[in-house]
């Protein structure tokens, strides 16, 4: 007997993404996958052109008269410059829709005839970690469920609509060890500035390759308020990714 939670969002009975059946007998452990795939994509064509990455990823998918369509929430890295460039360039894709950003967060519907991953979920599938698309325009996905087939089949899915795949890992995993991310952190856009610049520069990495000053030179602003902006960046978002922890 499973128990089916249900969100039905944009009024569609066909609405399937927020949709989770849980069986009392997968409690335990869960199946993960993480696949890598590259397409014709609204988001990773432009990653790889505007050299930007994004995280995020569809939610409430649904279908109707044989189109997908994907509502998506992404937030974007890189260069001022560039991420301006790819929404300015995103907003001339006939394909997207209702497109709302703030900073380098941005909504928009997805509409696609042709098949694109979000075609194949399915409502047994859990996001265990938001979709990654780096600056080759490859995306990352990696989903859980209870049980494995629900999983094979959609990783065998991908690897038959799209050439340029591959699987990453097919596993069991604890159920403690899928972490539900929050999409983003409430952040200024200085604060997502901040600490994105922080992370492509490798002040994260051991050894240290750079260094705060030169980071502020970078962001034109003075040593203090760069680190200010960081400290808070990075007091908002620790919290949430300790609780990943526990």
């Amino acid at each position: 007997m499973y128990v089916r939670v249900v969100f039905k969002v944009f009024g569609s009975e066909s609405c399937r993404g927020l949709n989770l059946f849980i069986s009392p007998h997968y409690y335990g452990t869960m199946w993960i996958a993480k696949a890598r795939v590259r397409h014709d994509c609204v988001i990773g064509n432009r990653c790889q052109k505007y050299k930007v990455q994004t995280i995020g990823g569809p939610f409430s998918i649904y279908i109707k008269n044989e189109k997908t369509y994907a509502p998506q929430l992404q937030t974007i890295y890189g260069k001022e410059e560039n991420i301006q460039n790819f929404i300015d360039d995103l907003k001339k894709d006939s394909r997207v829709h209702k497109l709302e950003h703030q900073g380098n967060s941005i909504f928009f519907v997805e509409e696609r005839k042709d098949a694109i991953p979000s075609s194949f979920y399915e409502p047994k599938l859990v996001f265990a970690k938001p979709v990654v698309v780096d600056t080759e325009g490859y995306e990352y996905w990696e989903l859980a469920s209870w049980e494995k087939e629900n999983l094979t089949k959609f990783v065998n899915l991908l690897h038959h609509h799209f050439p340029e795949y591959k699987l990453l890992k097919m596993q069991r995993t604890k159920l403690k060890d899928v972490y539900f991310q929050h999409l983003s952190p409430d952040l200024t856009f200085l604060q997502k500035q901040s600490l994105q610049i922080a992370i492509q520069e490798g002040y994260y990495n051991y050894p240290r390759k750079t260094e705060l000053r030169k980071l502020a030179q970078l962001m034109k602003i003075s040593l203090a308020t760069y680190r200010e902006h960081l400290r808070k960046a990075e007091h908002k978002i620790l919290p949430d990714l300790l609780a990943g922890l526990k």
